[in-house]
């Protein structure tokens, strides 16, 4: 088995973290979070997305924290999930859009209010924007290993999915696993069918930790080949519109685990765990992440 020297660490906790959260985050927050996130060596993170806010309250202020974002030295995501959302996204600081498309319809019309298939054209029509503004451009496959609503997806109706996506243009397409489902095996079966479906286009990989199953999960990928991982810090996270669906893998968690294994990411896991020292005191609770409660 043939690891990976590096691997890229897609920081998510100030949108995916922060949108399932029953407190009110200040802006102030917000902003002071992703910033020390950078300073601990993140360089690509998930600052925002661009959504209803009568049904993501928790990111009603997505403009005011981009204005605050200038000279970033990170790339900054912000996630759309139609066109609406697409400029608003685009009238930012950000410098990529990250589009949204569902494997199942149950999910779709519950998170979208769309069909699946409507949420791929949606995420294709993203995509198009942001590379005609000069913007990067991925998209995410979410209950790309199983829906609350419509139970199992056949791993080929993913891959007809990531196809689609990248012939738009996507620079990067990541199955997620939304709802904390998948076990390695459905990580392997999954990912061979995409990487099959579109060779050379790179995949990167969302895992919730449901069913204590993220860092498996995030190992088997690893071992698959995958070189860029999501994770939140504190483990925060979750769907709102997603039955029973709990917080994403911990960063904390998978940078110790890398470390272990000595793989490099650039990320200081010191300063990791104290930042989610600080953002379990500013919600006032315990975060989930283990490394952060246990040491290294």
């Amino acid at each position: 088995m043939m690891l990976p020297r590096t691997i890229e660490l897609v920081e998510v906790g100030p949108r995916d973290g922060l949108q399932n959260d029953p407190a009110a985050v200040p802006t102030t927050d917000k902003v002071a979070l992703i910033r020390k996130l950078v300073a601990a060596g993140v360089r690509r993170i998930e600052v925002a997305s661009f959504v209803n806010p009568r049904r993501v309250p928790q990111m009603a202020d997505a403009e005011e924290v981009c204005a605050q974002l200038d000279g970033l030295q990170a790339i900054r995501i912000g996630l759309a999930l139609n066109r609406r959302g697409a400029e608003r996204a685009l009238a930012s600081c950000v410098d990529e859009i990250g589009a949204v498309a569902s494997a199942s319809d149950g999910f779709a019309q519950a998170n979208q209010g769309r069909t699946g298939a409507q949420t791929v054209d949606d995420a294709i029509e993203i995509i198009q924007l942001a590379l005609a503004a000069g913007r990067r451009a991925q998209a995410t496959v979410s209950v790309a290993f199983g829906c609350p609503f419509d139970g199992e997806i056949d791993p080929e109706h993913i891959a007809q999915i990531v196809r689609r996506l990248a012939a738009a243009g996507a620079h990067e397409v990541a199955l997620g696993d939304t709802i904390g489902i998948a076990t390695p095996s459905d990580v392997l079966a999954v990912m061979n069918a995409a990487k099959a479906a579109a060779p050379g286009v790179p995949l990167r990989m969302h895992f919730h930790d449901t069913r204590n199953m993220a860092i498996a999960n995030a190992w088997a990928a690893i071992s698959a080949g995958a070189v860029t991982l999501d994770a939140s810090i504190g483990g925060l996270g979750g769907c709102p519109f997603a039955p029973r669906a709990t917080g994403n893998v911990a960063s904390e968690d998978i940078l110790y685990m890398l470390r272990g294994a000595e793989i490099e990411t650039g990320i200081d896991l010191e300063a990791m765990v104290a930042t989610s020292h600080w953002l379990g005191e500013r919600l006032e609770r315990t975060l989930p992440s283990k490394v952060a409660r246990a040491g290294f």
